[in-house]
């Protein structure tokens, strides 16, 4: 029982520290427009199932993963 509740107090902590998560009103899930451009994963991905962005500089791997998932890591 006090494991669990250190480990809530150490997830508290840590998720009042992240700064990613914003502040104030929730702000609303962006959904797909009917306009936006659309590639399939498969065109994207190619036969690896993975490929390398390049976004202002920085470099991020989108991959599949065996459960068939998108994972983008920096």
């Amino acid at each position: 029982m006090i494991i669990i509740v250190t480990l809530i107090a150490i997830f508290n902590i840590m998720t009042s520290l992240d700064t990613t998560v914003p502040r104030g009103p929730l702000m609303p899930k962006p959904q797909p427009q009917p306009d936006d451009r659309r590639i399939d994963s498969k065109t994207l991905l190619g036969p690896e199932g993975r490929v390398i962005i390049e976004h202002d500089g920085q470099h991020y791997l989108l991959r599949q993963t065996h459960a068939g998932k998108l994972i983008l890591t920096k």
